[in-house]
């Protein structure tokens, strides 16, 4: 299972970013799949869900300004950033299979300028 994320980079306060994950061995429409991020002196921590029948779940900081989907012909989870805090710095990675799932793919960072 691969799981390659893209997207990140530098991006102002108030400002928007999309980043995806392409999947390979694992089938997005019938697992869960996650994003987690990395932010500077904290854990690894939740970002958002989206699960099997389509229902969305995200953390409660983000909620409102992001978005989770995916395209099951493409086989590609992305997650859509408006509205980004300085706070949203980090790198933010993939997980399938679960919940979180065993699958992690390498990061893709993000930084927010104030």
């Amino acid at each position: 299972v691969q799981l390659q994320a893209s997207g990140g980079g530098l991006v102002q306060a108030g400002g928007s970013q999309r980043l995806s994950c392409a999947a390979s061995g694992i089938i997005v429409g019938l697992n869960a799949m996650s994003w987690y991020r990395h932010t500077p002196g904290k854990q690894r921590e939740f970002v958002a869900r989206i699960i099997t029948d389509g229902s969305t779940f995200y953390r409660d900081s983000v909620k409102g300004r992001f978005t989770i989907s995916r395209d099951d012909a493409k086989n590609m989870v992305y997650l859509q950033m408006d509205s980004l805090k300085p706070e949203d710095t980090g790198v933010y990675l993939c997980n399938g299979g679960g919940f979180p799932g065993e699958y992690w793919g390498r990061g893709t960072q993000v930084t927010v300028s104030s």
